[in-house]
């Protein structure tokens, strides 16, 4: 670990795929961290994964705090120089509404960036967004850069399964930007697509999941995908460090190392994992769906950050990492 002690940052939503990756880089970086986990009494978490990482004895706290009571992160925020706002409600199986998902995810960013202001000591918020929030604009583009914004009426006339995660993270992203315009709050946010890679948190992370049954053709409600725009965890934990110590970063900024065809990505695993048994046919090939357009990355690397993981290290990290937990 570094040496130099960075001080003091918050990350919010610590037990899950991104949030606990970021806590250990950020570790490794050299600052304390404090972080927020959901208060469950009758599922108590075992947090030995966070609470094992190299540093963590001296450097981590957890504590308490929920998006629907934002004043709790109130106190954790306090004394803090950054904060990264990575938990949000996720909800693909359609249990309640959208609004109420909605409202929810507007709600806690907001009361977040409250106490940032209220702290007077945060410099920054980075704040985890999603490729959804660009990727269904109705528009016909063949990539989409940082101007490009999903509109959430074309989402709701979609019906997309993912429908209101994408309307939800959306709207919050709207919100923490125009709060951060209108109070000089500096904030910047982060658009990862799939996040695919190993993970230290307990439970199989939805990305994975997802991008995992979409190659090895298991049913899924994203199989009508042809493409797929992906970036390994570990870059995606580094570039929040990266916006956050870069003083000129501002607003929106994509993150997306790689872009590949389900079907090459299919062939890729069928070659290197031939025991995982994927399907060699040809309905991948003619597969039509809602098109997508790649997302461009070329703000975050003109900004100077560099990818280090390709699409090989992706899969091979994320299976050997399913495997070991026995998720295959």
């Amino acid at each position: 670990m570094e040496g130099d002690q960075k001080g003091t940052v918050c990350v919010t939503g610590g037990t899950g795929y991104i949030g606990s990756w970021l806590i250990m880089r950020l570790l490794d970086h050299g600052y304390f961290v404090r972080t927020t986990i959901r208060s469950n009494p009758e599922n108590k978490k075992d947090l030995d994964f966070l609470t094992s990482l190299p540093g963590a004895s001296e450097k981590l706290k957890i504590f308490h705090a929920d998006l629907n009571n934002p004043e709790s992160f109130g106190p954790v925020i306090e004394g803090c120089i950054g904060v990264f706002h990575v938990a949000t409600p996720v909800d693909f199986e359609n249990k309640e509404p959208e609004e109420t998902v909605t409202k929810r995810a507007v709600d806690g960013a907001i009361g977040i960036l409250k106490a940032c202001l209220d702290s007077q000591t945060v410099q920054k918020l980075v704040y985890t967004s999603s490729s959804s929030t660009v990727s269904f604009s109705g528009k016909d583009l063949e990539a989409m850069d940082e101007n490009v914004w999903t509109d959430v009426d074309y989402v709701k006339a979609l019906k997309l399964v993912g429908g209101p995660y994408a309307i939800s993270k959306t709207l919050t992203e709207r919100a923490v930007l125009e709060f951060s315009e209108k109070h000089g709050l500096e904030v910047v946010t982060l658009i990862p697509p799939f996040v695919v890679g190993p993970f230290i948190c307990p439970k199989l992370p939805s990305s994975v999941k997802h991008v995992l049954d979409i190659v090895l053709g298991n049913n899924t409600d994203f199989g009508s995908l042809s493409h797929l725009d992906m970036v390994h965890v570990d870059d995606v934990a580094e570039a929040h460090i990266f916006l956050f110590e870069h003083h000129e970063a501002k607003g929106r900024f994509n993150c997306s190392s790689n872009t590949i065809s389900v079907e090459s990505a299919s062939e890729l695993i069928y070659t290197k994992f031939p025991e995982l048994q994927v399907p060699r046919n040809d309905s991948q090939k003619k597969t039509e769906g809602i098109r997508v357009p790649f997302l461009s990355s070329k703000k975050l690397i003109d900004s100077g950050f560099e990818y280090k993981y390709g699409v090989e290290e992706m899969f091979y990290d994320a299976i050997k990492c399913c495997k070991e937990k026995g998720y295959l």
